[in-house]
């Protein structure tokens, strides 16, 4: 079997949950499972640690790495989930920089001993922003795995929102750059993959010729900006106009989506939600997993999953090779993709273990050490033995319950013979003698009569405000044991009430029960379901929207932008944005429709 990396930006890490298919079976196992994958390496979990939960961490055979923002709140936060049957990590590490401690320790990352850190991290001479790296690794944007064949970079890279957070953007991944380029000069492999939020090429956005054309930008300049220059110094087949860069002479990773689909169109990985423009195709492809020149040949298929729905982003894949080429010999993944002497030849010679799990693991985390999860609890169930007839007798019927034993006395009933003979001793003794005076049952049944009396004066449903009143023939009585309404507190009274509120549009027809003056006479009217619902769709009905010039209904939408228009709604044409990336008429994309609603008046639409 091949092995599958699966990188995805969640956009928040329950978010898929609310989409097809994973609402079918709200679990983070179902959803791998979905994902055929070994490997999740999740962005934007949006989460901090006191968010997690048992269905987060303890999932069953998953061991799970997070990295959460030190300071800002439900923002970005990285995950990464691997399969324990089929590798496991010998070190794990948080951030790009190495500046950031293990759990439980004062110690950073980069100060370990050798051969207790993955290594690489850049030094202060080879980075030249103006942010140190504390500040570089606070918002919990990486977490790096590092397996025995590979070191896994899992990472959401800082976004072009504006320009307050170009240093910052630049100065993380000036970081990622380096780290990767010192990891492969100590001839160790490297898998990068994750939400980079840059694009590479022309081919990997949607119609970004007309895009330039209208901010009069060339195409050259728009590449040559930083991060895209510096992206693409990075990559194999990258484009650099102009000279190399010092020190980034030559480039380190192979970018997979496009080795195997070098000229695909519309291979796009993020759209815009706000546009809606997923339908149309209109996105971009900023969602990479590459990987370094000498584990190249190992990769056997990599793509885009976008039929997937549930964030913003959709998944994006690559398989590795069961048997691969290390040093011109065949050896089998499995066995350098966890610590030595679990796998030999392909085949497991020990058991995955609470000692394989590395100090980031949140499976250490003490909310969560020692435990599993509820469903684990009950997967394995007791077994119960069969009393033999000759030890119990059936029990003679009693009018109080009998406490069900505790679980840990069924436990023993398997173990020993005396324990399966205690409940038919107990059973015995609780022959039907005289019963207590003041027992449970009885204080029940005093009650109970109380009780009815209460219900029978109130009202049931509000089906009684709709449903005709039956009136009991003389020929049909009811019981003597069942309480009759009293003139106080006849049900008629809530009907005429329904009635009043209706308008009192409908006749009226009374029965008189007998010619005593002293007995109520009782109204008996009847209202119409249809009447009544076409009374409240007046008051309750839909309202009417206009329709744009596809004459379909619009949306309502509420206008967000700070100004004089903030907070006001308008309406538009439902259909999304189509690849021209703007309104278009006479299309099958989003017309020019654009109505406020106070502008609006249910006249317009005749």
């Amino acid at each position: 079997m091949v092995l599958r990396i699966t990188s995805w930006n969640v956009n928040g890490i329950k978010n898929p949950f609310g989409y097809q298919p994973w609402r079918e079976n709200r679990t983070f196992e179902a959803m791998f499972d979905i994902l055929e994958a070994d490997i999740v390496v999740m962005q934007e979990t949006k989460i901090q640690r006191k968010d997690l939960t048992d269905d987060m961490v303890l999932v069953p055979g998953w061991d799970v790495y997070f990295s959460f923002p030190k300071h800002k709140k439900g923002y970005a936060g990285v995950a990464i989930y691997t399969r324990s049957s089929v590798c496991a990590p010998i070190r794990a590490e948080e951030g790009i920089t190495g500046v950031l401690c293990p759990p439980n320790s004062s110690t950073k990352f980069s100060d370990l001993p050798k051969d207790q850190q993955i290594g690489g991290y850049p030094t202060p001479g080879q980075l030249t922003g103006t942010l140190d790296n504390a500040t570089l690794d606070s918002e919990g944007r990486c977490v790096i795995l590092e397996f025995p064949a590979f070191v896994l970079i899992g990472t959401y890279s800082p976004a072009n929102r504006d320009e307050t957070r170009d240093d910052f953007r630049l100065g993380y991944l000036e970081a990622l750059d380096l780290r990767i380029r010192n990891l492969v000069g100590m001839g160790k492999n490297v898998v990068l993959t994750g939400d980079l939020n840059v694009i590479r090429a022309g081919i990997d956005t949607a119609n970004i010729a007309e895009r330039l054309k209208k901010e009069a930008m060339a195409m050259q300049d728009f590449f040559s900006s930083p991060a895209r220059r510096l992206f693409n110094h990075m990559v194999f087949d990258g484009v650099v106009h102009g000279e190399r860069d010092e020190s980034r002479e030559d480039p380190v990773l192979w970018d997979l989506g496009r080795l195997f689909n070098p000229t695909r169109q519309g291979m796009f990985t993020c759209w815009d939600t706000k546009k809606n423009t997923r339908p149309a195709n209109f996105g971009s492809r900023i969602d990479y997993v590459l990987c370094s020149a000498g584990m190249k040949d190992w990769v056997v298929d990599s793509n885009i999953q976008e039929g997937l729905m549930g964030s913003d982003h959709c998944p994006v894949y690559a398989s590795l090779n069961d048997v691969v080429k290390v040093d011109g010999k065949e050896i089998h993944l499995k066995d350098i993709m966890n610590p030595e002497g679990m796998f030999r030849a392909g085949k497991r010679l020990r058991n995955w273990s609470k000692k394989d799990l590395r100090s980031m693991s949140a499976k250490l985390i003490p909310e969560f050490d020692n435990r599993r999860s509820i469903k684990d609890m009950f997967s394995k169930k007791a077994k119960v033995v069969p009393t033999p007839a000759s030890v119990s007798e059936p029990e003679p019927a009693s009018s109080e319950p009998i406490p069900s034993a505790p679980l840990s006395s069924q436990a023993e009933s398997t173990t020993s013979s005396v324990s399966l003979e205690k409940p038919a001793n107990a059973g015995s003794k609780r022959t039907p003698s005289a019963p207590a005076p003041n027992s449970r049952p009885q204080k029940k049944l005093k009650a109970s009569p109380v009780k009815e009396k209460a219900s029978s004066r109130g009202q049931s449903s509000l089906m009684g405000f709709f449903k005709s009143k039956t009136t009991a023939s003389p020929d049909n009585k009811k019981p003597e044991t069942e309480e009759n309404p009293t003139p106080g507190t006849d049900v008629d009274d809530t009907s005429a009430f329904a009635i009043e509120e209706a308008g009192n549009s409908r006749a009226s027809n009374t029965v008189d029960d007998s010619n005593d003056p002293h007995t109520p006479i009782r109204a008996e009217k009847f209202i119409d379901p249809i009447e009544s619902k076409e009374s409240w769709s007046k008051l309750l009905g839909k309202r009417v929207v206009p329709k744009c010039e596809h004459g379909e209904p619009c949306i309502s939408l509420v206008t967000k932008k700070a100004g004089v228009n903030c907070g006001r709604s308008f309406y538009m044409c439902p259909r999304p944005i189509g690849p021209s990336g703007e309104k278009e008429k006479n299309t099958e994309w989003r017309c020019g429709t654009f109505i406020w609603s106070s502008d609006w008046s249910k006249s317009q639409s005749a």
